[in-house]
């Protein structure tokens, strides 16, 4: 495998599970050190571990993203560690789903704070170890809940939409400095971030068909790579919500196919997670 990333540092927030451990494996495997970002100690110094013992460079930086001390500090450490930032990727994501009614205001300011207000402000902390690198990339994993809004995770789509107009506008303002910014739009992927809140999950949410982490990741390290605006995955379930979201009429139509599709395919997850 050819190695885009020889010599070059990834900090990777939520980076124990998932979208951001997936990422970890392969930038590592493509040849870049990597900075791994989480809250779980535990979860990170395995993953630093298991990509140390298959050849690559990790550090395991515990953090909680909305900490900006605690970012300020994770910056630092990668280039006291490696020595400096060339890729930056703002994967960490929380969701409180449900009717906004259900919610407290403390759920639905934790959302914020996580899938927003962090990677802007992580981004902005980023830029100076970007720019004395000559350069960089920046990657937000945002949703496709972030290009058509979907009930019961009101907040969510929120954030998502305001992560990818934060990414597009900063594709023209750093352009100048060589450092790119991206947007990796995902439906449902099958890690825990869904299967273990099942229940509280939209229907219309299994509709789609289901991504792996690693397929997320693999986008990840493309965007990075080439600086594409955005990528999104599944395609077809990204031009339906792009429809959607122009022609807010055709919702009136596809919602009602697309839960009972939904439905249904939740229904053989439960009876998969039951077996497992």
């Amino acid at each position: 495998m050819a190695e885009r990333f020889a010599g070059k540092v990834a900090v990777i927030t939520g980076a124990s599970t998932g979208i951001g451990a997936a990422a970890a494996r392969l930038f590592a495997r493509e040849g870049a050190a990597v900075v791994l970002a989480a809250r779980g100690a535990d979860a990170l110094e395995r993953l630093a571990s298991e990509i140390g013992s298959s050849g690559g460079k990790a550090s395991a930086f515990p953090a909680d993203v909305t900490d900006r001390a605690a970012c300020e500090r994770m910056l630092a450490h990668a280039k006291a560690t490696f020595g400096g930032v060339d890729v930056l990727v703002n994967n960490a994501g929380a969701n409180r789903r449900g009717p906004i009614g259900d919610l407290t205001a403390d759920d639905l300011v934790f959302v914020l704070q996580v899938n927003l207000i962090a990677p802007i402000v992580l981004t902005r902390l980023a830029l100076p170890y970007l720019r004395e690198r000559g350069g960089g990339a920046i990657v937000n994993v945002a949703s496709i809940a972030g290009m058509i809004p979907v009930d019961h995770e009101a907040v969510y789509s929120a954030t998502k939409f305001g992560l990818r107009a934060f990414s597009f506008a900063l594709v023209e303002e750093l352009r100048e400095a060589r450092i790119t910014v991206s947007a990796v739009s995902p439906g449902p992927v099958e890690t825990g971030f869904i299967l273990e809140d099942i229940e509280h999950v939209p229907d219309i949410v299994f509709a789609q068909p289901m991504s792996s982490a690693e397929d997320v990741a693999r986008l990840v390290l493309d965007c990075a790579a080439d600086g594409a605006r955005e990528r999104v995955i599944p395609q077809l379930t990204g031009i339906l919500a792009t429809a959607g979201y122009l022609f807010p009429g055709l919702r009136k139509f596809l919602v009602p196919m697309m839960e009972k599709k939904g439905k249904q395919a939740k229904a053989e997850y439960r009876k998969r997670l039951a077996g497992s």
